[in-house]
């Protein structure tokens, strides 16, 4: 096919000079051989063709690549071509009687309009001619849904852009089959040759008489809520659905083809963008150094993204995995220049190295994203999960404390609620550290709580997309898990929001909506892929992992939940934890972390009497 390309401007206008000649020769052959009057065609008419026969060739090939019928074949074989074709016959036809005309060799206006006639058909069957060649091409080479049928939903702006670059980029597969929009006034009318078939309510009698392969959602501007709703009516017709992104995504020298993506998760959340307190937040942000430990992962990458755009003196990101940091370093270079930027590798576990940074640079805000969070690892491997999570952080606050940061945020997860895992009692411990020292410190220690990241390395979104990619079986642990979901962007502004609210010593507890199914996660992911549950790609339970839970919580009974200035962040009742009878547990620890898990979980339970280990079996542990 590449081979082709290379010479198909050649073969087009060879074709074009014997088409436009022919046209010329069959129109003087109609227009005598029919007429009584002649026996044949007049030796007049054949000199004054022969002798302009070079510059009619010319005045075609010429005007032919003035409309530019050279640049495209089968790519923009579509209305906008033919109407290139014709436009292009007709301003060569008559130049090329005016030509006759002046240097006294004319033919018979009938001629004319023959080939003109001709010259339309023929030139442009050749050029629709290579379209089909290209759906038998690919036909011939296994991909039979070359084409597939696509019903457009947004009949603005957006929708008529993407429907223009589908028709005039033919191989890129798509077909529109219509389009769909809540406008009562745009019902019946066309936009680029597309008829607006109805609202809403006639997508699923759309999908089903159009046979729609594909329906995509091109209302950039709508509300989650909105796209939520249209997302639902799309899934029960077990239809695939994808979706253009947001306007601040739509750039238009971008294709909005391109920017196509598939439906996610956080799309059938149907949440609104978290508001702000702008002037809050540049408060303690703005020409500040900020400090984010596990500054690569998908919490801190998130928090070094929002902090850049509020233009931090100085931003350190702080990993020992090299490769994400290396990741966020360069798109951040790319996205936010300006930001002074540095990027430390180690690990909160060493206290010499947390010494070091701390000593030069002197942050003046702390983010603490640092910590293992998989809870049936952490089950495996509990002696990991306190040298990280809980003597990480404890180095973490002290050196804070030391050098005198202004504010300390301990990202914290519902899992530290009446834990029954090991990842979430030494979570747990973390917030205890905080809170008791905050009470001794001039820095203010807080911390902010929340439930599962949708889209987070480790999380069950990317696993279910690869396993309905591979054909299933999609896997969940139990039929009534549930999980509260909170996107990576809200969580890492709720985060920072809080961190502008902070006086010490809070735990703050984020919305996370209401609690989801994960077993409707993996149904409306299927559905979205344009396959049925249960047929096309079975669900399959696995059963509890250790230390897992049916339901979580997001906070403990004697916190209480009292409401803050924002809608979307609660806080809890200050605990009253004494820092050195804590200190001393903690160093405890150091006794027995090595030892068995046994022997470690007992040691974690009586730092934190709400840890109750849970057993597989046990499906009622949340209870």
């Amino acid at each position: 096919m590449n081979k082709f390309n290379k010479v198909r401007v050649p073969i087009l206008v060879i074709s074009d000079i014997i088409l436009t000649n022919l046209s010329f020769i069959v129109g003087l052959f109609l227009r005598f051989s029919f007429d009584e009057k002649y026996s044949r065609i007049p030796m007049q008419y054949i000199d004054n063709y022969r002798n302009t026969a070079i510059i009619i060739t010319i005045i075609y090939i010429v005007t032919f690549y003035f409309f530019k019928l050279y640049n495209s074949l089968w790519k923009y074989a579509s209305v906008n071509e033919l109407v290139s074709i014709a436009s292009a016959t007709t301003i060569a036809t008559v130049l090329s009687y005016i030509y006759g005309k002046i240097f006294m060799m004319p033919l018979p206006r009938s001629i004319y309009i023959i080939s003109w006639m001709l010259i339309m058909l023929t030139v442009g069957g050749v050029r629709f001619s290579f379209r089909v060649f290209r759906v038998a091409y690919f036909v011939n080479k296994g991909q039979k849904n070359v084409f597939r049928n696509v019903l457009i939903v947004g009949a603005g702006s957006a929708g008529a852009k993407l429907i223009k670059e589908m028709q005039k980029n033919k191989e890129l597969g798509y077909y529109t089959v219509g389009i769909i929009d809540d406008d009562k006034y745009k019902k019946g009318k066309f936009i680029n040759g597309i008829q607006v078939l109805g609202d809403r309510n006639s997508i699923s009698r759309v999908i089903k008489q159009k046979r729609v392969d594909e329906v995509i959602i091109a209302m950039p501007s709508a509300t989650q809520s909105n796209k939520k709703e249209i997302i639902d009516i799309c899934k029960k017709a077990k239809c695939k659905v994808s979706i253009l992104p947001g306007v601040t995504d739509m750039l238009d020298s971008i294709s909005p083809v391109s920017r196509i993506r598939d439906v996610d998760i956080d799309d059938l959340l149907g949440r609104e963008e978290i508001k702000l307190n702008i002037g809050e937040i540049a408060g303690y942000l703005e020409d500040k150094t900020i400090l984010v430990t596990g500054g690569g992962g998908s919490i801190g990458s998130e928090l070094c993204r929002q902090i850049a755009n509020f233009k931090p003196k100085l931003l350190i990101i702080f990993d020992v995995y090299e490769n994400n940091a290396y990741d966020i370093q360069n798109e951040l270079k790319f996205t936010h220049p300006d930001v002074d930027l540095r990027v430390l590798i180690g690990t909160v576990r060493d206290r010499a190295r947390m010494e070091e940074v701390f000593d030069k640079y002197r942050p003046d805000v702390v983010f603490h994203a640092a910590a293992h969070k998989h809870v049936p690892l952490m089950e495996d491997n509990p002696q990991e999960a306190i040298k990280n999570n809980v003597f990480g952080t404890l180095n973490v606050v002290q050196c804070a404390d030391k050098y005198m940061a202004k504010r300390f945020v301990l990202i914290s997860t519902d899992k530290a609620v009446n834990p029954t895992n090991v990842m979430g009692a030494t979570k747990r411990i973390c917030e205890m550290i905080i809170q008791s020292m905050d009470k001794r410190s001039k820095t203010e220690f807080v911390a902010v709580r929340f439930g599962n990241v949708l889209g987070s390395n480790g999380s069950v979104i990317p696993l279910f997309k690869r396993q309905i990619q591979n054909g299933g079986p999609v896997t969940v642990t139990h039929p009534e898990i549930n999980r509260f979901f909170m996107t990576i962007p809200e969580a890492a502004r709720l985060v920072i929001q809080a961190g502008a609210m902070a006086k010490g010593g809070e735990i703050f507890i984020l919305d996370m909506g209401e609690p989801v199914k994960i077993v409707d996660l993996a149904k409306d992911l299927i559905s979205l892929s344009g396959f049925e549950p249960g047929k096309d790609i079975q669900i399959v339970f696995t059963g509890l992992r250790p230390g897992e839970k049916l339901y979580e919580e997001v906070l403990m009974a004697e916190e209480g939940l009292k409401k803050t200035a924002h809608e979307k962040i609660f806080v809890g009742i200050l605990s009253d934890i004494d820092y050195d009878v804590l200190f001393n547990q903690i160093q405890g620890l150091k006794d027995v972390v090595n030892k068995e898990p046994k022997e470690i979980k007992e040691a974690i339970r009586r730092i934190v009497p709400t840890y109750r280990e849970c057993c597989v079996a046990e499906e009622q542990c949340a209870d």
